[in-house]
């Protein structure tokens, strides 16, 4: 059952904000949908998008100014929270990069965060679901992106689940989680030390053993003023990967752009349209 809790024109759609019991959670969840004006006549495609680290379910709707192309597109926007919020699980809040607000998009397997910690499954099947049996958005017609943390899960998510997302781009991911602190953090505290069962979730790892290619290519975009760039994204990793899976990849490297909302702005129109293409077709 979702509850609607807000709603505000925006460029002739409606931007709204939900919430609901989630039996994968096991706590209650919040997301955002923007529906185009198209909505109101047919069932639209839809596009998630994955928030990166300290996010909500309200940072890309307010800060990314994507409605005014998915309006264009008659596309629908979806962005669930980062994270459970509420669990009271112990450590949850002390540290920015690890539970609450950075839950890495996996299915933890290491107490205490198995009981809540599964956005993977939440992502993939509980939100998917529940946005395509109660808005106007056609389940066969979907796609993923994101930013950071959230570039990481959609590269993940789509390429262990090409059945299901038939498009997918990121803004500075992390591509290789496994091999940067973000990754050994979270991957160590919701995962346990066994490191091969951690490449399920990184997207380097993952594109040589894909069973099925995104024809249409991937898109990332990576700002070169990024300080994160160095130690965190390896957007080569990924991009050497793809390369040897023999998957597309347009991976575009942008001098004088950071990591922020600012850099996703300037490109938002351009992802908007990637997915477009495929998602339209």
């Amino acid at each position: 059952m979702l509850e609607q809790i807000e709603e505000h024109a925006c460029y002739g759609g409606v931007q709204r904000i939900y919430k609901h019991d989630s039996k994968t959670i096991g706590l209650p969840m919040r997301f955002s949908v923007y529906l185009p004006p198209q909505a109101r006549e047919r069932k639209v495609p839809g596009l998630f998008y994955l928030a990166g680290l300290t996010c909500t379910e309200e940072t890309f709707p307010i800060k990314a100014g994507a409605q005014r192309f998915a309006a264009q597109h008659g596309i629908a926007l979806i962005a669930p929270d980062t994270s459970p919020r509420g669990a009271n699980a112990p450590g949850e809040a002390e540290a920015w990069d690890f539970g609450v607000g950075a839950g890495f998009y996996v299915d933890a397997t290491r107490e205490p965060w198995s009981k809540h910690w599964r956005m993977y499954s939440y992502v993939r099947d509980e939100l998917r679901e529940a946005v395509t049996a109660n808005l106007p958005v056609d389940g066969a017609r979907l796609g993923v992106f994101g930013h950071s943390m959230g570039g990481h899960g959609a590269l993940m998510l789509a390429l262990r689940n090409p059945d299901i997302y038939r498009s997918v781009s990121a803004f500075a991911p992390i591509a290789a989680p496994t091999r940067c602190p973000w990754g050994e953090k979270a991957f160590s505290g919701y995962l346990g030390d066994d490191r091969e069962a951690w490449k399920q979730y990184d997207a380097s790892e993952l594109v040589g053993k894909a069973a099925h290619k995104f024809e249409a290519g991937i898109l990332v975009d990576q700002g070169m003023a990024d300080a994160f760039l160095p130690t965190q994204l390896n957007p080569d990793v990924f991009e050497a990967a793809c390369k040897a899976a023999g998957q597309p990849l347009t991976l575009r490297r942008h001098e004088g752009y950071d990591h922020g909302y600012f850099f996703i702005q300037s490109f938002i129109e351009d992802h908007l349209a990637h997915h477009a293409r495929v998602l339209l077709k």
